[in-house]
C-alpha cells in the first residue's frame, strides 16, 4: 500500500512539473491564506514578546495608579472621568501606611497641559517624556537604571536641586560623543546640572522606541512648576501578595476619596499582568478578524484547486482508462489524483512558509524586531494548506474513479 502511495505521489509531482505555471497560478491562492495565518502568528509572536519584555521592566509584583481609567480608548475621555479629583502626596502616603501588602511606593508628577522641551547649544529635544520622580522611583519602577552618573538622591529631593537625568536616547542628542555628567541643559528655559543617564528599557515600544525621559527631583518640579498637579503612583507589593496590595489600596482610596459603598471607583489600579491581558484581548480579535480573511483565500484557492483537477481528469480520460485496463482499481485512481491535488496545495503551503520566513527575516534586521514564525504556525501552514488539496481534491477524484474503462479508452 505505502509503495503504491509513493508511486501515486511521485507521478503527481511528475504531472505537477509538466504544468508549473497552470499549478503555481492555482495555488496562489492557497498562498496567500496560508502566509496570511503565518504571517499573523509571526507578529503576535514578536508583538507578545515585546510587550512582555516591556511589561517586566516595571516589575511583576507592581501596580500602577491614576485618576484615569487605563488601557485603550478612542477620543475625548468621559465627562466623569474628566471631572475626577487628581491623586495627591498624601493619597500615596496613606496607601503606603496603611496597606501592610506593600513593601515600596514611589510618587511622580508631570503637567502634560504643558509642552516641555530640554536643550542645549549641541542639540534640542522636543516632547519629552518629563517628569518629577523621588528617590526611590527606579527601585519601584523597576526599569529607570542609571547607565551613567547616579540617580536624584534624598538631598536632591530634600532642598530642591535643579538636577535632571536624562534618557539615554535623548543625551546623545544634547551631548554629541561627550558624557553628559556634569554639564547643563536648559528645561523650559531654566537651567538644570546633569548628573546621569537613565537606560533605556529592554523591550521598550512605542514613538520611536525612543527613551526620551527627563527626570528631575519631586519637589524641584512643584516648585518649578507650582500648578502641577497630575500625580501617579506606582506601588510594589511584597511576594505573591499583589491581589491583596491591590485591594488594600482600593479600599484606602475609595475611603479617602468619599467613592460610595456601591459607586464607581474614582481612579484605576492596573497591575502589569493586567496589562498584559489587555493587550492579548486585542491581539485574539486581531487575529480573528484576519484568519477570517485568509479563510477567503483558502476557499478561493481550494475551488481552484478543485476546477483545475476536474480540468485534469477531463484532459486524462484517455490515461485513465489505460491504466484500469491493465488492472488499476479505482481506489488508485482516486488516491492518484487526491495525492496530486494534496501535493499541489503542500507545495503552496512550503511556497508560503519560504515567503513568510523571508518576509519576517526582512523585518527583523531592518527594524531590529524580535519576531519569528513560530513553529506552531508553520506546522498548522502546511497541515492546513495539504487539507484544501484533500477537501477539494475528493470530487474530482472520485469522478475519475468512476469513468468506466470502455468508455475512457474510446475518448479522444
Amino acid at each position: 500500500m505505502a509503495q503504491q502511495h509513493g508511486e501515486n505521489l511521485k507521478q503527481a509531482m511528475d504531472t505537477l512539473r509538466a504544468h508549473k505555471l497552470r499549478s503555481f497560478l492555482t495555488v496562489f491562492g492557497v498562498v496567500l491564506g496560508v502566509s496570511v495565518i503565518m504571517l499573523v502568528a509571526a507578529l503576535i509572536t514578536g508583538f507578545d514578546q515585546q510587550v512582555q519584555e516591556s511589561i517586566k521592566q516595571y516589575g511583576a509584583d507592581t501596580a500602577f495608579v491614576s485618576r484615569f481609567d487605563q488601557g485603550p480608548h478612542g477620543g475625548r475621555r468621559p465627562k466623569e472621568e474628566r471631572e475626577r479629583k487628581p491623586l495627591t502626596l498624601e493619597d500615596a502616603q496613606a496607601v503606603k501606611e496603611l496597606c501592610p501588602a506593600i513593601k515600596d511606593l514611589t510618587v511622580f508628577i508631570t503637567w502634560w497641559e504643558q509642552p516641555h522641551t530640554v536643550r542645549t547649544r549641541s542639540g534640542e529635544v522636543t516632547a519629552i517624556d518629563f517628569r518629577g520622580v523621588e528617590p526611590n522611583f527606579g527601585q519601584v519602577y523597576a526599569n529607570a537604571a542609571t547607565l551613567d552618573g547616579r540617580f536624584i538622591s534624598e538631598g536632591d529631593d530634600l532642598h530642591r536641586e535643579k538636577v535632571v537625568m536624562l534618557g539615554e536616547n535623548a543625551a546623545p542628542v544634547l551631548f554629541p560623543n561627550v558624557s553628559p555628567v556634569g554639564k547643563d541643559v536648559m528645561i523650559d528655559g531654566s537651567a538644570f546640572r546633569v548628573i546621569g543617564v537613565v537606560e533605556k528599557p529592554k523591550g521598550m515600544f512605542g514613538q520611536d522606541d525612543e527613551d526620551r525621559r527627563v527626570l528631575i527631583p519631586y519637589n524641584t518640579f512643584r516648585k518649578i512648576y507650582p500648578g502641577a498637579y497630575e500625580n501617579s503612583i506606582r506601588f510594589q507589593a511584597y511576594p505573591n501578595l499583589l491581589d491583596q496590595a491591590v485591594d488594600q489600596a482600593t479600599e484606602v482610596l475609595r475611603r479617602r476619596r468619599n467613592v460610595p459603598y456601591q459607586g464607581k471607583n474614582s481612579f484605576s489600579i492596573q497591575t502589569s499582568q493586567q496589562i498584559v491581558d489587555q493587550f492579548h484581548s486585542i491581539l485574539g480579535m486581531v487575529a480573528l478578524a484576519t484568519f477570517v480573511l485568509s479563510g477567503i483565500g483558502l476557499l478561493i484557492g481550494g475551488v481552484g484547486v478543485m476546477n483545475i483537477m476536474l480540468v485534469s481528469v477531463t484532459e486524462r480520460t484517455r490515461e485513465i482508462g489505460i491504466r484500469k485496463a491493465i488492472g488499476a482499481k479505482s481506489g488508485d485512481i482516486t488516491w492518484q489524483f487526491l495525492l496530486e491535488a494534496m501535493a499541489l496545495t503542500g507545495v503552496g503551503g512550503v511556497l508560503a512558509l519560504v515567503l513568510v520566513n523571508g518576509l519576517v527575516l526582512l523585518v527583523r534586521v531592518g527594524l531590529k524586531w524580535p519576531g519569528s514564525v513560530p513553529l506552531w504556525a508553520a506546522l498548522t501552514g502546511i497541515v492546513v494548506s495539504v487539507s484544501v488539496g484533500l477537501v477539494f481534491g475528493v470530487w474530482p477524484a472520485m469522478k475519475a474513479a468512476k469513468l468506466d474503462p470502455v468508455e475512457a479508452l474510446r475518448y479522444e
